[in-house]
């Protein structure tokens, strides 16, 4: 495998869509002496078609907003890759979904899911609609028009979305009412991140965080580091920062900071279950503005136009979006005597924030490896639901424990370097890779 070659390509073939491309690159070259060893992989053009997702389908989605105004988006589902398991990714409702950032996600999503150790394809959805703003009525119309597109492509054993960024309980309850409604199909497991009263799993909601905190744990105790007293800065205050800022929290950490698209919340003295309850507030309110919450807790204060990674902390956990930790930001953690960095969010750290951490010798780890909690607990969640059970919190924990040591387990596995160092982008990405790539071999070409 040539990856400069292989890279012209793709750019050729697929111009402007730098996100995709950009996950690409950092997969074919963390695989790419591994790949060579493996002339049969070569053989079977593996990589040429795991680049390339299965298929791609884009919908005009048509609704009518509280002004009884005709309102038309965009909805797109991309499965990428069925070799080890039905398609599973999440749905993602922004301004800024497009065709690229959806096949970044789902391509990542691919190797996510293999390191989950459970049966799980890749893929990855949405729409460019925005919740920000938007009444209840107006989002269940939306998601119910959404559906009336997607339904007749999702399925039980064929691909089960689940919730991303703009895709929280409420979004997936409207989506699975139109579903059952659509299809005449009341199995609950087409999607996943449901309530509790219909099919949902205990624990689902903290899931990516938890896990997130899990993964570090490891990595941490690994490198003879702890979690605890260590000062951490989250990027964003929905779902996925909740989660880990309560995980943290609980394991002993401090964590300092918060942020929105609006500025930064510094919060020296740690969380509270009082601020962390409110950080769900935030996100119910769609507004997507965090500076309220100094408003409530006065011991914190607001900094517009700032990120969290202004504050200087110990541990950088990025929760929020792709790309969101550039080079800049990378340069004023470091400097700022940070320690470790893990991406919680999918590719929150572009290729020179990376290279700077890694230069520098800190703890960092990818998204692929330390945010697979929540799709490893969506897979939990399919596994209730056909068998028709419900586990405890007890149950669902201690096999998210199992699932987050396994992935750091096969990370430095596959990323140990000769100077005894885990290098933890390379290991993830082999890791995934190698078992996606022997299942495509022996299924033949297909």
């Amino acid at each position: 495998m040539d990856v400069k070659k292989l890279m012209t390509e793709l750019e050729q073939k697929h111009p402007g869509e730098s996100e995709y491309l950009q996950a690409v690159r950092e997969v074919l070259e963390s695989i790419e002496e591994v790949y060579n060893q493996h002339p049969e992989f070569e053989k079977a053009k593996i990589v040429e078609r795991i680049v390339e997702p299965d298929r791609i389908f884009t919908f005009r989605v048509t609704w009518v907003d509280d002004k009884g105004e005709v309102q038309t988006n965009l909805g797109y589902r991309v499965q990428f890759n069925s070799a080890i398991g039905p398609y599973k990714g999440g749905l993602r409702f922004h301004a800024a979904v497009n065709p690229s950032m959806l096949k970044f996600l789902g391509f990542e999503q691919t190797f996510k899911n293999a390191l989950t150790t459970l049966p799980m394809g890749g893929a990855k959805g949405g729409s460019d609609f925005s919740p920000v703003g938007k009444s209840d009525a107006e989002i269940m119309r939306f998601c119910q028009a959404f559906m009336t597109e997607l339904w007749n492509n999702i399925g039980v054993d064929t691909d089960v979305p689940a919730g991303d960024v703009g895709v929280g309980g409420r979004e997936i309850g409207f989506l699975n009412g139109m579903y059952q409604k659509l299809a005449r199909k009341y199995h609950t497991g087409v999607l996943t991140g449901k309530g509790m009263t219909w099919g949902g799993s205990i624990l689902r909601p903290e899931a990516t965080g938890y896990g997130a905190l899990y993964f570090v744990e490891h990595m941490l105790r690994k490198a003879g580091r702890s979690l605890q007293g260590a000062t951490i800065a989250l990027s964003g205050f929905g779902n996925v920062a909740w989660g880990a800022a309560k995980k943290a929290t609980e394991l002993g950490a401090k964590v300092i900071a918060i942020s929105g698209p609006d500025g930064v919340i510094y919060n020296p003295n740690g969380m509270t279950d009082e601020k962390i309850d409110y950080m769900l507030e935030l996100r119910a309110s769609n507004r997507n503005i965090v500076a309220p919450f100094a408003e409530r807790f006065p011991d914190a204060t607001f900094t517009p136009g700032k990120k969290a990674w202004s504050v200087k902390c110990d541990i950088a956990l990025p929760c929020a979006f792709q790309n969101e930790l550039n080079g800049d930001d990378a340069a004023e953690l470091l400097a700022n005597g940070t320690w470790c960095c893990a991406e919680v969010s999918n590719m929150g750290c572009t290729p020179e924030a990376i290279h700077a951490f890694q230069q520098a010798g800190i703890l960092f780890a990818p998204g692929k490896a330390v945010n697979a909690g929540g799709v490893a607990t969506s897979g939990l969640e399919m596994t209730q639901n056909c068998m028709h059970i419900s586990w405890s919190g007890k149950e669902v924990d201690e096999k998210l424990h199992f699932i987050m040591e396994s992935i750091h387990e096969a990370c430095v596995k596959f990323g140990r370097q000769a100077d005894g160092s885990i290098d933890y982008v390379k290991g993830a990405n082999i890791a995934g890779f190698m078992k996606v790539a022997q299942a495509m071999l022996e299924q033949g070409i297909i």
